[in-house]
């Protein structure tokens, strides 16, 4: 039994040395410039009331409430937005999140095609477009209007015409309206079949009104790090930093920088002197944009709590700050090349092998794998023993 017991224990210590030889092994690195929520976005919060439309009625979905909704942004500013997700409920009081097109939160959505046609909806409707000039749009157009066109009617076109981009929704036109008369369900459709029509080309996703890229970079003390590129659609008002001692904020030729200095395409350093002890720099720029026509915005608990997405309706001016962190470690050894020494025995080149100067990862993983071959021999002489016993 005491030589029994004696194999058991040192078959286990011989497996549990190659794990851990193999956990020791070089792995790769997580990368640090992972994706993340890009810095600069706008925000606000979704309030009750807005402007209501007509109920519509929708094929295969029933009646719905048409609504120009109010987000109030974080500088206290009220943007217009549509629905661009008719089977989720909107969320009032939710904070909502200014997102790319490609974040929407259901990848099966026509919203991921049609982005472009909704954009061009937005750009060309209410209430971007006041209800004046849609008049003449249609009537140019030969068609006829019963007593012009009112700002109810083209809320109602425009957000059933979102809808049907954006969800594979469309008006009901032989019965659109569940709560108007016939003179505005026929104002209703004509503007409606005009924005799905073919005069709908598309309009590209505008830009943000302010973000910094990359959002963290890292290198080392004696370097510049960055470059951090500042893009703006608006106009700089305030640069702020928060750097340790002798660190500096400086431009692509090592001047330093202010605050009017910025603009769309700057491009940032952190100049970090050689002798710097390992350390972190943050910098943030504040800028004074539009949040523009067709920008996306997201609940920020989606994941958690969907709520009904929503598309800016029209141009709304808002102050939005974007921030970026740099990080640097310590200066790393001087290296010097290895001395020459003669070829080795059967080395005709003339030239001296390289130095060996990183870890090889294959050597404790060889030993890993032969202890574990090892182990399981002595485990395997342990269970002959007891079946011959």
């Amino acid at each position: 039994m005491h030589g029994r017991s004696i194999l058991v224990r040192g078959g286990a210590a011989v497996a549990s040395a190659a794990a851990a030889l193999m956990i020791a092994a070089p792995v790769a690195l997580a990368d640090d410039n992972a994706p993340s929520a890009r810095s600069g976005a706008a925000s606000g919060t979704l309030e009750h009331g807005g402007t209501s439309g007509f109920d519509v009625n929708i094929a295969d979905k029933g009646t719905v409430q048409t609504t120009l909704f109010n987000l109030k942004l974080s500088d206290g500013a009220v943007s217009k937005m549509y629905c661009v997700q008719i089977e989720v409920g909107a969320r009032f009081g939710e904070t909502m999140v200014e997102h790319a097109w490609n974040d929407y939160p259901d990848a099966k959505s026509p919203f991921r095609k049609n982005n472009k046609n909704i954009n061009w909806v937005l750009h060309h409707s209410y209430p971007s477009e006041d209800v004046a000039s849609l008049e003449k749009t249609l009537t140019d157009k030969g068609v006829k209007l019963h007593d012009g066109l009112s700002a109810k009617e083209a809320l109602t076109a425009t957000q059933a015409a979102v809808w049907h981009y954006s969800d594979g929704k469309d008006l009901d036109e032989k019965n659109p309206l569940a709560n108007g008369s016939e003179d505005e369900a026929a104002d209703v459709v004509a503007l409606y079949d005009y924005l799905t029509g073919d005069a709908n080309t598309g309009v590209e996703e505008t830009k943000p009104a302010l973000s910094i890229t990359p959002a963290k970079a890292s290198g080392e003390a004696g370097t510049k790090i960055g470059p951090f590129t500042v893009a703006t659609t608006g106009t700089i008002t305030d640069f702020t930093s928060k750097l340790p001692e002798g660190v500096k904020i400086v431009g692509e030729n090592g001047e330093e920088i202010k605050s009017s200095a910025i603009k769309n395409g700057t491009k940032l350093f952190l100049d970090v002197p050689k002798d710097a002890q390992p350390g972190t720099a943050e910098l943030a720029v504040k800028a004074a944009g539009d949040v523009n026509t067709g920008r996306l915005f997201v609940a920020k608990n989606y994941a958690d709590k969907p709520a009904q997405s929503l598309i800016v309706a029209q141009s709304q001016k808002s102050s939005v700050e974007a921030a970026a962190t740099g990080t640097w470690t310590e200066t790393g050894p001087v290296t010097t090349a290895p001395a020459t020494t003669a070829p080795a025995a059967g080395n005709t080149s003339g030239q001296a092998p390289l130095a060996n100067t990183g870890v090889n990862a294959a050597l404790p993983i060889g030993i890993g794998a032969a202890l574990v071959v090892a182990g399981g021999a002595m485990l395997l002489v342990v269970r002959r023993r007891r079946s011959n016993a």
